[in-house]
């Protein structure tokens, strides 16, 4: 090897060193900054909890659209045919959420769940219905309750030109895995905008002690929504002088968020719905407003193996777990510190984005505000 050669190697090697360095800090705990105090799962993600698998479609082309799909999978079976149990709940309704009033009448879920940009929820629940009706052992069914949230990406992405298709939808769920999810401006967060500054897509989890039931909560989010930003109990949107209602951008506060929440714990769909409202809590400490125009909701689901609900019954009574009232605090607690930690997450993994019309949204500046988070810990 000559020396232009090793000399080549080596700048390509230290810039990929860099690159992989960029990469990796892109988590609140990356830099040091740890909410709350339960422990997370081994990867911090929704698929800490056994069985959920997350998949992305990302859709960009050029400056002018910047949007996509993500969806989240309860388990690897047939879905239609093993429902879950699983509540909604609606923080702020100003959104296009389907399927909820099924959910909520029958207590579970019977598709993945997809999320998306407002304009192509139609074509998310195309794309869900056909994976649902091609599924073996579907070939009878002819009603199909499609979960698909949203937010409105329009800021960033030519969202009337709706162009995300049936397509992008089962290459999320064929690209679904049970790694690490992907964050930041991916999949249905390619396009959004929180609290000013680039969304996107965030998640993380809480693993309990086994003296508390050991059960683990994951939580996903797709972040578009505004206030004022607040960082493990840090107002950094003060700081920034960058908050809802302080300049023209974020007089638009309104945008929405969606939450998914998952549990291995044996939860009915009472207490599952009695979950997903403290998952509003911990958008709420993040310093979110759920303002008028905004879409904010709770999707809560469990795992729980023997309390699926099965689509061929014999109209006989099933035997279910189901863990008691008095369990389920430390399951609330952890549902909260997982969801803050998850938008905090969606905002330190995306990366500034230009996009429809020249419109340029700026990533979170978190160096600039690491001095606050070291003079909090002295």
């Amino acid at each position: 090897m000559n020396w232009v050669n090793i000399i080549a190697t080596v700048v390509i090697t230290s810039f990929l060193h860099v690159n992989m360095q960029a990469q990796t800090i892109q988590s609140a705990r990356d830099w040091g900054i740890q909410i709350g105090v339960l422990k997370p799962g081994k990867l911090n993600s929704i698929t800490d909890v056994t069985g959920v698998t997350v998949g992305h479609s990302t859709v960009k082309k050029g400056d002018t659209v910047n949007t996509g799909v993500t969806v989240i999978i309860p388990h690897s079976g047939n879905i239609f045919q093993q429902k879950v149990p699983a509540a909604v709940y609606t923080g702020n309704g100003f959104g296009k959420l389907t399927g909820s009033t099924q959910v909520n009448e029958l207590g579970n879920i019977e598709t993945p769940i997809v999320l998306t940009n407002t304009l192509s929820v139609p074509a998310a629940m195309n794309g869900l219905i056909s994976y649902t009706l091609a599924q073996a052992g579907n070939e009878k069914i002819s009603s199909v309750n499609a979960v698909v949230g949203e937010t409105n990406d329009g800021f960033l992405n030519d969202i009337r030109g709706r162009h995300v298709t049936e397509q992008n939808v089962l290459t999320a769920i064929q690209s679904a895995t049970p790694n690490k999810v992907i964050e930041g401006a991916v999949g249905a967060g390619t396009g959004t905008v929180c609290f000013g500054f680039k969304g996107g897509i965030g998640s993380s989890s809480r693993k309990l002690p086994a003296s508390l039931g050991g059960y683990t909560i994951g939580v996903l989010v797709q972040s578009n929504f505004g206030g004022v930003l607040t960082i493990n109990g840090i107002a950094v949107g003060a700081y920034l002088q960058k908050f809802s209602f302080s300049n023209e951008l974020l007089n638009n506060v309104d945008g929405s968020c969606m939450i998914i929440v998952a549990t291995d714990a044996p939860l009915d769909h009472r207490n599952l719905m009695r979950l997903a409202k403290r998952a509003m809590l911990g958008l709420g400490r993040t310093g979110g407003i759920a303002s008028n125009g905004s879409g904010d909701y709770v999707i809560a689901f469990s795992t729980a193996e023997q309390n699926r609900v099965l689509h061929q019954t014999n109209n006989l009574p099933k035997p279910l777990l189901n863990l008691p009232n008095d369990a389920t605090s430390p399951l609330f607690m952890a549902a909260i510190e997982a969801t803050e930690e998850a938008i905090i997450n969606s905002l330190l993994a995306a990366t500034e984005t230009i996009g429809f019309k020249g419109n340029k949204v700026a990533a979170l500046p978190i160096q600039q505000l690491m001095p606050l988070f070291l003079k909090e810990k002295k």
